[in-house]
Parts: C-alpha cells; structure tokens; sequence
C-alpha cells in the first residue's frame, strides 16, 4: 500500500533529520513535514473510500496528529537556534 510506503520514507527521513548537521536540519525538517502531510492526506482518502473503517482512522489519526506536533515542535526549536 502507498501509505506504507510514505510511512517508512517519513521514518526515514526523520531518521536523517537526526543525524543532519545544524545547517541541514530545516530542509529536511521541511521536507519530513511534506510527507507527513502526504500520509494524512491519502489516510483521509483511503478513510473517504471506506478503505479503512472509522475505528482504524482513529486509532491512527491521533498519532499521526501527536508527531505533526513533535515534527513542528522540532521545526521551530531548530529555528529558534539559527543564529541570525
């Protein structure tokens, strides 16, 4: 399925992110945010299409939501650090 796939992709850009030096950690911050929004955006869909029932989009939404909150929280600590 397309989601796992942009899952694991997310997880491993978030891996990267990780271990990126200072100067690169916003883009791809920047781009592990794209992702996630690619992962929520084909969960609603798939939710939409019945491809999933509601229990199992819930289950899964909240996650999802609590790591777009650590992924910004991360963003903007990063950005807060930029000298400049």
């Amino acid at each position: 399925m397309r989601i796992d796939g942009l899952f694991i992709n997310l997880l491993e850009t978030l891996l990267s992110a990780s271990y990126a030096p200072a100067a690169q950690k916003t883009a791809i911050l920047d781009a592990a945010s794209k992702e996630l929004d690619s992962v929520k955006l084909l969960l609603q869909v798939a939710w939409e299409l019945k491809l999933m029932d509601h229990k199992a989009f819930a289950g899964i939404s909240n996650p999802i939501h609590e790591v777009g909150k650590m992924l910004g929280g991360w963003r903007k600590h990063v950005n807060e650090k930029r000298p400049g």
